[in-house]
């Protein structure tokens, strides 16, 4: 049997969302962790086709908190030797 590594992740829950999930550890009579864990398998055992209409129409996913907008200008970025040839002057100056 190949060897288990574990590794611990962090992950930050509404007050709203421990409670859900308390709750469903006390109802299944197993650890937070093992939730967790089922519920991950559960969603990874799903047909992709419809994985993300299902998740959505369920509450899986939860709408992005920023609304959809124009991107913020980018400012131009000079070119390297334009950068070190004023980095050469600057040094001068000191």
């Amino acid at each position: 049997m190949a060897k288990q590594v574990r590794e611990p992740i962090q992950v930050y829950l509404t007050d709203q969302e421990r409670a859900q999930l308390d709750r469903a550890a006390k109802r299944m009579g197993v650890s937070r962790s093992e939730v967790l864990r089922r519920g991950i398998e559960s969603i990874a055992e799903r047909p992709l086709s419809g994985l993300l209409r299902d998740i959505s129409a369920e509450g899986y996913v939860r709408p992005a908190t920023v609304p959809p907008g124009e991107p913020p200008p980018s400012c131009p970025v000079a070119p390297l030797d334009t950068l070190l040839s004023e980095l050469d002057a600057d040094r001068q100056d000191r």
